[in-house]
């Protein structure tokens, strides 16, 4: 079985496609990096690196039609999404969302193409006080309109992806997964954590999940093997509190008025560049969401193993 990953420059592409080429059942690997960072793949005899513009539909084509023809994919795990929370636009957009339907669309009729794995994002969920905190795959989405480009453009694809399972050809997974707490993942959790200090909203302390680079990359392989068509939560091993990881990562923290945190951490953006946007993260930093993970222990064999290491429970601090 041949696979082809897109975002394979990502920390948890990169991973997954190194897991992949230590897969004896896996024959062949073409990893597809963004146009505009170098790949960090050699060319091996069963690792095939490349550089692709996701917003361009017609190198998808021509490496679904060409590449991955020729080397027989069976399986197309696409993790590339924007990772930036500000960053906007018809271009961010091609990323986002165009590029799952082109991969989608074209799969449909692929001659060896029999199964795309979707990565999606807990960040799809509606997060409210009168919604459950323990989230199953029937939870309601966040459709409002006035949502951020970050959160639409991922519910969108997630939809997508969706709303072609039993139609298309190709089996579809698409796996929703907490965000995964690490550097250059475009965590929002850990842009928050990593600041020199952190406001919270006074008088609320919510729960949430966090997951590791190995336990979605684990979940995103195991999909990779698995037949027939699902969305899957995928938690990680840790749900706490959001003063205990405050705490955990040795971050100090002041609680505060709602309404006033937004417009400081917006200030803080246009200052230092940080990319945590409250604007995005209240409701979830008021009411909280914990992904339950029992479609993906049943049906995918996944369950969460590898705990955060966190830096203040460990004397130190990352990054």
């Amino acid at each position: 079985m041949s696979v082809l990953v897109t975002g394979a420059e990502s920390v948890i592409g990169e991973q997954l496609v190194r897991a992949l080429v230590a897969d004896a059942r896996v024959g062949h690997v073409i990893a597809a990096s963004c146009a505009r960072r170098p790949s960090p793949f050699t060319p091996t005899a069963r690792l095939t690196p490349l550089q692709l513009n996701l917003a361009s539909a017609r190198q998808v084509h021509d490496l679904l039609f060409g590449m991955a023809r020729d080397l027989r994919v069976e399986v197309v795990v696409h993790l590339a999404a924007h990772p930036r929370a500000h960053a906007r636009g018809r271009s961010v957009r091609q990323v986002n969302v165009e590029a799952v339907r082109a991969i989608l669309a074209l799969s449909h009729r692929h001659p060896t193409i029999r199964r795309v794995v979707i990565k999606s994002y807990a960040e799809v969920y509606h997060v409210s006080s009168r919604l459950p905190v323990l989230v199953t795959e029937d939870h309601p989405l966040n459709l409002s309109p006035g949502a951020p480009q970050y959160i639409r453009d991922r519910v969108e694809a997630d939809l997508t992806a969706c709303s072609r399972m039993g139609l298309a050809n190709a089996e579809i997974a698409v796996l929703r997964c907490a965000e995964t707490l690490a550097e250059g993942t475009g965590s929002q959790l850990y842009d928050y954590l990593s600041a020199r200090f952190a406001l919270r909203p006074a008088g609320f302390d919510p729960m949430i999940n966090v997951a590791t680079v190995d336990d979605v990359v684990a979940a995103l392989e195991l999909a990779t093997h698995r037949d027939g068509d699902g969305v899957y939560n995928i938690p990680g091993a840790d749900t706490l509190p959001v003063s205990e990881a405050l705490a955990l990562w040795g971050t100090p923290t002041l609680p505060a008025p709602g309404l006033a945190i937004a417009p400081l951490y917006r200030a803080r953006h246009l200052l230092s560049g940080a990319d945590f946007s409250y604007g995005l993260n209240a409701r979830r930093m008021h009411f909280g969401l914990v992904l339950s993970g029992d479609r993906a222990r049943d049906e995918l064999g996944y369950v969460p193993s590898c705990p955060v290491r966190w830096p203040g429970a460990e004397g130190g601090r990352i990054g």
